[in-house]
């Protein structure tokens, strides 16, 4: 052999060397616990042979309490970028079998730079957590490399987008850059995510709880609302992430892309003429008619375990990504409260961020009454709602269902916060309030100085109703574009936002504004 064979044999061995990990034990040991490794993962994610590592053979440079005899293989994260169906995306992968994936100084470098690269470039970049946290050998060097990954994903956020799975252990500092990102899923239990574990709240508060009930993904997915995502396991969160980029842009400064569909834009359905009940009370599922309007019944549905009376997610219409914000009647007959408010909140930016067009399906009562719920700041969290529609430049087309009162017909994007287009079913009731509220303030006298005067309230509320429980005034004043048959809803729409793909607003020119947190 050559001297350049014998370099390219020792290369080859080097890389072999890392492959290994933390070794054939610590791989059984993450196997035996139902999860991936941090390569498998990136195997799974990326298109065959499409890969490219970045920084293999870097390593710490810790000295104390016996570092400087450790070897990490890659300082235990696996950085570098490839292609997802066949779209650029860069990505880190935690290395648990390596030191726990423990962070220090060169871990955290190698993330920043990659993070770099994808803002550079404009691409996608994923976040594949599995980590014992901070390595405190590493003392103060740790708290910096966890400080400068936060910096990019604040600097990051809006340009390109940011998603973070959580597939072990997160805790502590760890768990605020995957907040930060735009999406955060979690694998049902054996991932975990909390600022303190539950030995130091036992120790400080005298509270017992597991891992699971603090932290774990189902935990996150419907108490917290941090997690948009609860994951069967480690390959169905990462089917997860490349289904979600499949709606997204690459960048900021780029539309999602257009798949083509062979369902039928004229495509209409004689279901949605009689999903809403007779009964006013009456409930039914919202995404029923979310699905039926969607290319092929495909709704890719986000935080679906969290404030349940508000359901968000993406769909296609011929082809095209569209955000859906819709009131769910089935849970709190659709009302709006703080969590729900922040959910959509959250979800608007987002669209607004990426140019995703925005469909809004309202059928919403009010917001849900009650002190916990002023307490809580109900009109601080109302008025995210309010703020995020108005400030929203995409596309935006609003479908009135049903109910749509008082404030929440506003908070819901009407016309008023700059709704492009506003279309109502026959059905849609347009109020300052529901009906039995309306005729106890409107005719109390009248009421009060009845015969009858239950008898008296019940016709005041239906006169009341057959007056104003219909689209027709709103539509008379322009607030409503125009009332539609709801078996045409799919075609109605998706000419709405071919007409308003070209859609320019220009919005006064600030740092920014101060969004009521």
């Amino acid at each position: 052999m050559g001297r350049v064979a014998d370099k390219i044999k020792e290369l080859r061995e080097r890389e072999a060397k890392i492959k290994e990990m933390g070794g054939a034990k610590g791989v059984a040991t993450q196997h035996e616990r139902g999860k991936l490794t941090a390569r498998e993962r990136l195997d799974h994610f990326f298109d065959p042979g499409s890969f490219r590592e970045l920084d293999m053979f870097v390593k710490h440079r810790g000295t104390l309490f016996g570092l400087d005899k450790v070897d990490i293989p890659a300082d235990g994260v696996i950085t570098g970028y490839g292609t997802v169906n066949g779209r650029q995306v860069f990505a880190f992968s935690q290395d648990f079998t390596a030191r726990a994936g423990t962070l220090g100084e060169q871990h955290a470098k190698k993330i920043c730079k990659v993070m770099d690269l994808a803002l550079k470039a404009g691409k996608p970049f994923v976040g594949l957590n599995d980590s014992g946290g901070a390595r405190i050998q590493e003392g103060v060097d740790a708290l910096s490399g966890y400080g400068q990954v936060f910096y990019r994903n604040a600097i990051s956020s809006g340009v390109i987008p940011q998603i973070s799975a959580i597939l072990g252990p997160c805790a502590g500092g760890a768990v605020y850059s995957p907040a930060m990102t735009d999406f955060v899923l979690m694998v049902k239990n054996t991932s975990y995510m909390f600022i303190t574990g539950p030995d130091v709240i036992k120790s400080v508060l005298g509270e017992v709880v597991t891992q699971e009930e603090l932290g774990g993904a189902m935990t996150h997915a419907s108490k917290s609302g941090v997690a948009h995502f609860a994951c069967e396991n480690d390959a169905d969160a990462i089917e997860h992430i490349k289904r979600l980029l499949s709606f997204l842009p690459d960048n900021n400064m780029e539309d999602p892309p257009i798949v083509p569909t062979d369902d039928d834009p004229r495509r209409m359905d004689a279901a949605l003429d009689s999903i809403i009940p007779d009964n006013p009370m009456g409930a039914y599922d919202i995404k029923d008619v979310i699905r039926s309007i969607a290319d092929q019944g495909d709704f890719f549905e986000v935080h679906e375990n969290y404030a349940m009376n508000m359901v968000v997610g993406f769909m296609r219409l011929n082809g095209r990504s569209i955000g859906v914000i819709a009131n769910q009647p089935k849970v709190l007959a659709g009302c709006l409260d703080t969590d729900s408010s922040d959910k959509a909140t959250r979800f608007i930016r987002f669209c607004d961020a990426f140019n995703v067009p925005m469909l809004t399906v309202a059928d919403v009562p009010g917001y849900l009454p009650g002190k916990q719920q002023e307490w809580g700041g109900i009109i601080r969290h109302g008025a995210k709602l309010l703020w995020c529609y108005s400030e929203a430049t995409v596309p935006k087309v609003t479908l009135i269902v049903r109910k749509d009162y008082g404030g929440s017909y506003l908070a819901m994007c009407s016309s008023d916060l700059r709704a492009d287009l506003t279309l109502a079913w026959p059905s849609a009731e347009i109020a300052v309030m529901g009906a039995e509220g309306a005729a106890n303030i409107i005719f109390r006298k009248e009421i009060k100085e009845a015969d009858d005067p239950v008898a008296k309230r019940k016709e005041k509320i239906e006169e009341y109703r057959d007056l104003l429980y219909n689209p027709y005034i709103a539509a008379s004043r322009g607030y409503i574009d125009g009332v539609i048959v709801p078996s045409e809803t799919r075609p109605r729409l998706i000419e709405a936002f071919e007409i308003l793909a070209s859609k320019r607003v220009a919005l006064p020119p600030k740092k920014h504004g101060n969004i009521p947190m």
